[in-house]
């Protein structure tokens, strides 16, 4: 049976280009990365802060470990961060700010992940009059539960002014940031420099196998890189998985991107086509998030498109998500499309 898997681009696999590149690999160019002797990290974390306009960068072993490093470079035990409600660092990566860096987290409402800046104001001003000494606001970017939603520039420079003005960090969790950077043909610096730090996954739409980096200036990388190994992020000849991120900052396969958000835009078409009581957003990126009635059992869904061969997430007692991504082709999507129209209408 076909299998089109639609759950995350966290699936995807290496290019031939990457694995032909990961040959050429030899004892010269590994190394102990704790002691900063591995020549391909190295040559990562170069590449990563000149192309993101920062300073430095770390690699580290995956998005929520370079999240979390960031929040503990920024603060001391028991400050605040302020972080989207239905945002990554908070919904999903374990509690590891307040377990570990023992932070107290609080959220704030937005729209598709652009807070509103008056109502934004007021919360920090509540904040800051609390015991609790707020340190950190975090923004994602492209937002993964508003649907791959881009927060744009000018926004983010809004926010930085706040920020600034509040004496706060500025933390962006721009794990699909190179998404937003294609789909608005815009450089991904008109992103990043409005931020204090940012982390970007490599093992999402780059399709390497593991790792993420976090840029900034030299000193906030040099605070990350010991926290990195305080939370066991150290790697020795990490080099090796390292290598598959040279090929993947190449300009040529960011620009493949644009593949992915046509991919999405065709299979949010096809839905709508169906005519079925369900809601969509428009896709920006790479995402598509299929509301259902709340009458409808998600778990029922999630099961029969599986038996088709189409995996999808869910997201929420009510929400679907589908994520295009490298190996996933306009073949697929119409073949998925075709299963779709066979298991939905079926389960109204």
């Amino acid at each position: 049976m076909k299998l089109v898997d639609l759950r995350s681009d966290t699936v995807t696999k290496p290019s031939k280009e990457m694995w032909d590149n990961l040959k050429s690999l030899d004892d010269s160019k590994i190394g102990d990365d704790v002691y900063g002797e591995d020549p391909t990290i190295n040559a990562l974390e170069e590449k990563a802060a000149h192309l993101i306009g920062k300073e430095a960068a770390l690699y580290v072993t995956s998005g929520t470990q370079g999240n979390l490093i960031s929040l503990m470079a920024h603060t001391n035990p028991h400050d605040s961060v302020l972080v989207e409600e239905l945002s990554h660092i908070y919904r999903n990566e374990i509690n590891s700010a307040t377990k570990i860096a023992q932070l107290e987290v609080k959220t704030y409402a937005s729209n598709k992940g652009a807070p509103d800046l008056d109502k934004l104001f007021n919360l920090i001003n509540k904040i800051q009059d609390s015991e609790s000494k707020l340190r950190v606001l975090c923004v994602e970017n492209t937002h993964n539960y508003h649907g791959g939603a881009i927060i744009r520039p000018h926004i983010l420079n809004t926010l930085h002014k706040l920020v600034e003005e509040k004496e706060l960090k500025f933390h962006l969790d721009g794990a699909r940031i190179f998404n937003a950077a294609v789909a608005t043909n815009t450089n991904v610096i008109e992103f990043s420099k409005y931020a204090d730090s940012i982390m970007f996954c490599l093992s999402k739409g780059l399709s390497c196998p593991v790792g993420s980096l976090v840029a900034g200036s030299s000193q906030f990388i040099s605070k990350a890189r010991k926290y990195r190994q305080m939370v066991g992020g150290g790697m020795r000849q990490a080099g090796i998985i390292a290598s598959f991120g040279l090929l993947a900052l190449d300009d040529n396969w960011i620009q493949r991107l644009k593949e992915d958000h046509k991919n999405a835009k065709s299979l949010a078409k096809g839905l709508e086509a169906m005519e079925l009581p369900i809601q969509l957003n428009v896709p920006e990126t790479n995402m598509v998030i299929m509301t259902l009635p709340e009458a409808i059992r998600i778990g029922k869904v999630i099961r029969r498109l599986g038996k088709e061969g189409i995996l999808a997430l869910p997201i929420d007692s009510t929400r679907i998500r589908f994520v295009t991504h490298f190996g996933i082709n306009r073949d697929d999507i119409k073949y998925a499309l075709k299963k779709m129209e066979i298991v939905l209408p079926s389960v109204f």
